[in-house]
């Protein structure tokens, strides 16, 4: 990138690589969304890479501790793995957990007595969801008329990958389940269940439902 300043004026002129400008626009590989306000009120480094890592993930990630220490630039610190987790993963659930609507719950996996790697397993916290946004989401879906708490949609949207078309044909279900159960503590209960089925999660917690309800 070049760039310019001409002293007492008030245009800065910049130019910047073809390549790179290519690389900002082209979203041919998807992209990850996530809110700006969240992410500049984390305190720790590591709170924000794993919010870029977690935020609208559906399903599990594992690296291995020396990925994650490569990912961290922290390849020459921390000799004993627990100490590397407790500092850099546990502090970064942490914050996530009280600031950010994209958490995670992790798995330590490990081989004969050594942690090798961990996976990660996504959790959605719509308490933590910017109100602006959350307003915006909900406009969109108010056609629909599903009669169903706003947290409990995007939960089941978040968590499981359920589409509208999705919920909307598991309408009449999710509002039974929404009388009968404490249907958040269900769905909550179910995260990583769901995740490591052999059906898809929307099948899963449809599936799991119906019994519940003995339908």
């Amino acid at each position: 990138m070049k760039f310019s300043i001409l002293k007492y004026a008030n245009d800065v002129s910049f130019r910047i690589n073809p390549k790179v400008f290519e690389a900002l626009l082209d979203f041919s590989k998807g992209y990850r969304k996530y809110e700006l306000k969240t992410a500049m009120s984390f305190e720790s480094i590591y709170s924000m890479r794993f919010y870029e890592l977690l935020s609208g993930q559906k399903r599990p990630l594992s690296y291995t501790i020396d990925a994650l220490k490569v990912m961290f630039n922290l390849e020459n610190k921390y000799k004993l793995t627990v100490d590397f987790i407790r500092s850099t993963v546990d502090v970064a659930k942490k914050e996530l957990d009280t600031k950010s609507p994209y958490s995670f719950e992790y798995k330590r996996n490990k081989r004969g007595r050594k942690i090798h790697s961990l996976t990660f397993y996504p959790v959605y916290n719509p308490e933590n969801r910017d109100s602006s946004l959350d307003k915006k989401s909900l406009q969109k879906r108010v056609s629909l008329n599903w009669d169903l708490d706003r947290i409990i949609v995007n939960y089941l949207s978040e968590n499981f990958g359920f589409t509208d078309n999705e919920i909307k044909n598991n309408i009449d279900l999710f509002k039974l389940a929404e009388q009968e159960l404490d249907l958040m503590i269900e769905l909550s209960s179910l995260k990583v269940k769901a995740q490591e089925a052999r059906t898809s999660p929307q099948a899963f917690i449809v599936g799991i439902l119906k019994k519940k309800l003995k339908l």
